[in-house]
């Protein structure tokens, strides 16, 4: 969420002036930004040429081609990782997610000697890593892909190494979605959710719903900004946890 630098409500007849991210789309897809990390395995280095990764829900499928260079994995230990990719998908249960390596790249480094990967089901389908957890509409989600290096080369003789992926997925919301609905709808509220100086803001659609997705976690205060005759309305207070939707239900805008 953008820090935004400019926040001003005058009421009692002043203006209201403000500078806001608007967010009012409620359509039924979720980003997912997918991460690399891996395991500690006892090489110099591991290196992948991923070509793309296939995101599965029952909302669909969605190839996302990486477009990177190789990656030595061994550098993204205790903690650090590195983004493949980021893209909305349909939400709904999550179910498949496909790792596709190119043909040649794949190597790895023992003793100083680069080894080539032996990876025929990373070149053609995709190393398939299961995955059950429900991405919810207008919600965030990191997918964190922990590769374990230690486990999945395996020696076969004269020279020659085998890669067998063993990777866990780790799907983690890091956002949530708030919404409601305000009456009258001929109010016509702007309305605005802000945390600290952080502020978002939206404007209720013709059946009166308003919604913010992609909303970090944490406690804001929402103000409503109707038209004249009807009066600024302000709800304090209001819990934003990630993976969940916060309904505030219906808020009424007095005159």
């Amino acid at each position: 969420m953008k820090k935004l630098i400019l926040f001003a409500i005058a009421i009692a007849g002043l203006g209201f002036a403000s500078c806001t991210k608007n967010n009012s789309d409620s359509s039924g897809t979720t980003h997912v930004t997918v991460k690399l990390t891996d395991a500690p395995g006892s090489y110099d280095a591991v290196i992948l040429n991923i070509k793309q990764v296939v995101i599965i829900s029952a909302g669909g499928q969605k190839v996302i081609d990486v477009n990177a260079t190789p990656i030595d994995i061994l550098r993204f230990r205790q903690g650090r990782d590195t983004v493949l990719a980021g893209v909305d998908v349909p939400a709904g249960r999550l179910q498949e997610v496909r790792l596709v390596l190119n043909s040649t790249g794949n190597r790895v480094v023992i003793g100083g000697v680069s080894y080539d990967l032996n990876t025929p089901s990373g070149q053609t389908s995709g190393v398939k890593l299961k995955v059950q957890d429900d991405l919810v509409a207008g919600v965030a989600y990191t997918l964190m892909l922990d590769f374990d290096a230690a486990q999945s080369i395996v020696a076969t003789g004269s020279g020659k190494y085998n890669l067998k992926p063993v990777i866990r997925t780790i799907p983690q919301a890091v956002s949530g979605v708030l919404t409601g609905i305000v009456t009258p709808v001929v109010s016509y509220p702007k309305v605005y959710a802000i945390m600290g100086t952080d502020t978002v803001g939206t404007v209720a659609d013709a059946t009166g719903k308003f919604y913010f997705p992609g909303l970090s976690a944490g406690i804001y205060k929402v103000n409503f900004v109707p038209v004249s005759p009807y009066a600024l309305k302000t709800i304090d207070n209001v819990t934003v946890i990630n993976g969940a939707v916060k309904d505030m239900g219906t808020v009424t805008i007095t005159q």
